[in-house]
């Protein structure tokens, strides 16, 4: 089925999320629900439309510049890239990188600059859900 909301907004984003190892399992939850509520807030996911994959490293495993664009990166930086159908505005996102940023700071103590966010727009016939099917492609037949 097609996944529209009552503002017209596309769901179903997959969400990676990749940090240091050892922060913990609650940690790992408070980042995971911070992410999508961001996403429910500002980017029109609809209710229960969320996959994420939580993924821990070794330091040797993050390879990040720590000063790119005048930004002083942390050990703590967490990359976080979410795949999505196309077609929220510019305003959308903005959105959505700043209460993410806002969250992961008021909620898991994370400093604002230690927050790396990536979003890949798709188009409806890049996802399957189950089954060998397409069902954007199939739900737009």
């Amino acid at each position: 089925m097609f996944h529209h909301n009552n503002k017209g907004g596309i769901g179903v984003p997959l969400v990676r999320i990749d940090l240091s190892i050892g922060k913990g399992s609650q940690y790992l939850a408070s980042i995971g629900d911070v992410v999508y509520r961001a996403m429910r807030a500002t980017l029109d996911v609809p209710d229960h439309d969320r996959f994420q994959i939580v993924t821990e490293h070794p330091p040797e495993q993050l390879r990040f510049d720590r000063e790119y664009m005048g930004i002083h990166r942390s050990d703590d930086c967490i990359f976080i890239q979410v795949t999505l159908s196309r077609g929220r505005t510019v305003e959308r996102k903005q959105a959505f990188y700043k209460a993410v940023a806002d969250g992961l700071h008021g909620e898991c103590n994370v400093r604002r600059e230690d927050v790396f966010i990536n979003l890949v727009e798709v188009n409806p016939e890049d996802w399957s859900f189950g089954n060998g099917e397409a069902q954007y492609v199939s739900a737009r037949q």
